[in-house]
């Protein structure tokens, strides 16, 4: 449950506990109006859940940040040690400079779970999205890099393909970015990260930059953090950024909201054909690539083409600009390759014009911001005190019948709510 439904929830009192463990140690003004800046209306105003112009000071040696309707970027340095601002400063410096080192250095620092390390990292992101402003301005409002979501099941040939893709873009003049997404073990949390060393000709053309991350068991393939790293490989210079996400199903709605382009990757003489025409998947996809179509497989690859056309004409349109097409590729013979690029660079011209690409990417920031509250507030009720000591007693009750699911939540709130 999100933070809008939260508020028309009856559990008013939960909210206003909520609200203060998550920011117990911020200063925060909240208006008192029944509105969101989200345009969402609120079932009470904040003034009447007792939370209007509450301010908690923070102690001197914890970063200092208003949860206000706008944050500056000097409200967030305020409180930085020597060492760390030297640290932020070196990062971003070496960062706007192209040093890859840097920017490996940064991603690290916004993936860590450390909380320190976390407020560091949002700093440095706030720098880098300042710049990243101001560079759109001296582009005319355009977009500084084309953001491409690349999908598809095990064995569609992703990484092959994006060898010689990226490749060709170097060539041609292109920094690339690839944000390859490693799917983590469920039994010991590690991963293979091993995507880049399939892609051994790219890893060594110092115009692009692959970095593999893993999962941690985010659902949907794609880690919280990608969207963040996307802006340090756009603040790196990088024009185009591939987001290669692990292909089990969830990932390819997950990656279609941080993209501008969404390729669904598919393999040919996969069994039955019609069983790949999922609704939902097919109908996030801006162009559908069918790969290995070379040799035996052009006459299925042929085929699947043709039915994919069909089904296409009976899904609706995401767009009201673009149409979804259907082409062939090979990453062996390098068929079709380069006329998918003119495609994408249709797409992206399309898009650009009719102005859809800047509403689209300003929804996906509002999407990206819901769910990192949305993932904060549960972790910060599961590691309320009271409600880390219910939650196995409560478990042990709703498996073994004793307790229905419902009203072990109820009482779970009732414990959280217990704190004020």
């Amino acid at each position: 449950m999100n933070i809008p439904m939260l508020l028309q929830h009856p559990h008013r009192d939960f909210l206003k506990v909520l609200l203060r463990t998550l920011y117990r140690r911020y200063h925060f003004i909240l208006p008192s109006s029944t509105h969101l800046r989200s345009g969402i209306p609120c079932a009470q105003p904040f003034s009447s859940l007792g939370l209007h112009h509450a301010k908690r000071m923070l102690p001197s040696n914890v970063l200092t940040r208003k949860l206000c309707l706008q944050t500056t970027l000097k409200e967030q340095t305020e409180g930085l040690s020597d060492k760390e601002q030297r640290l932020v400063d070196e990062l971003y410096t070496g960062l706007i400079q192209g040093q890859r080192a840097c920017l490996a250095e940064a991603i690290t620092l916004i993936e860590s779970t450390h909380n320190r390390k976390k407020e560091l990292a949002q700093v440095l992101l706030q720098k880098v999205l300042v710049r990243h402003r101001e560079q759109e301005k001296l582009n005319k409002g355009k977009p500084l890099a084309f953001r491409v979501g690349l999908s598809g099941p095990p064995g569609a040939g992703k990484s092959t393909f994006i060898e010689y893709f990226g490749k060709m873009l170097t060539e041609r003049g292109h920094k690339l970015s690839v944000l390859a997404v490693d799917p983590s073990s469920c039994t010991s949390g590690g991963s293979l990260l091993g995507d880049k060393t399939r892609m051994t000709e790219l890893s060594r053309d110092m115009n692009a930059y692959i970095r593999p991350s893993p999962t941690r068991g985010t659902l949907g393939g794609v880690t919280r953090t990608t969207n963040e790293a996307v802006l340090l490989c756009e603040g790196g210079g990088y024009d185009i950024i591939l987001i290669e996400t692990v292909g089990v199903g969830q990932s390819e709605f997950a990656v279609a909201d941080m993209v501008d382009m969404f390729v669904l990757l598919l393999p040919p003489a996969g069994g039955d054909e019609l069983q790949g025409i999922k609704r939902g998947i097919i109908e996030m996809a801006d162009l559908v690539a069918i790969t290995k179509s070379d040799g035996d497989l052009v006459v299925p690859a042929r085929r699947i083409q043709a039915e994919y056309v069909s089904a296409l004409k009976l899904l609706r349109r995401r767009s009201g600009v673009w149409r979804p097409k259907v082409i062939r590729i090979s990453a062996r013979s390098g068929e079709g390759i380069t006329e998918m690029w003119d495609t994408m660079k249709e797409f992206q011209d399309v898009m650009l014009a009719s102005g859809e690409l800047t509403a689209k990417r300003q929804k996906q920031q509002k999407v990206w911001m819901w769910n990192l509250i949305q993932e904060n507030v549960v972790e910060h009720f599961r590691t309320h005190p009271t409600v880390r000591e219910q939650i196995p007693l409560l478990e042990k009750r709703v498996l073994s019948g004793a307790l229905s699911p419902g009203l072990a939540a109820d009482l779970l709130l009732k414990a959280f709510k217990s704190r004020d």
